[in-house]
């Protein structure tokens, strides 16, 4: 399953929206209003989880400076990537995509993508406002 956002565009340069997004704990900043747990494991984990659903652990996977970062499930039990694309519009300007890439059943992906667009388009709006 493939789900994608459109380009949100961020009143900040690519190296700072990119350090933002490194920062783990910035993610709580990002998260939609219904958040019920959001913990820092350490520098590359975290979990959080919204009101009535299961807590998800996500954990840095690959990072390009300036320009793309990765976080995926630290389990195997659901594997999906979420993933950062960081475009510098000028010093003071940056457009993010998020993308996420998941390794559903036909059942599981149609219980699944209406939540996740609507979490990562929260994640894309609060991005512009950071």
């Amino acid at each position: 399953m493939h789900i994608e956002t459109p380009n949100t565009v961020v009143p900040k340069g690519n190296q700072e929206v990119y350090e933002f997004l490194t920062d783990l704990k910035n993610f709580e900043k990002l998260m939609p209003e219904n958040i019920d747990k959001f913990e820092v494991i350490n520098e590359d984990r975290f979990l959080f989880a919204l009101k009535g659903m299961p807590e998800i652990v996500l954990q840095r996977k690959e990072q390009i400076p300036y320009n793309k970062i990765v976080l995926g499930a630290a389990s195997d039990k659901l594997p999906f990537s979420l993933t950062a694309h960081i475009n510098s519009v000028g010093d003071t300007s940056s457009e993010v995509s998020l993308s996420f890439e998941g390794q559903f059943n036909a059942m599981m992906a149609m219980m699944v993508k209406k939540p996740i667009t609507n979490f990562m388009g929260t994640l894309s709006s609060n991005l512009s406002k950071i």
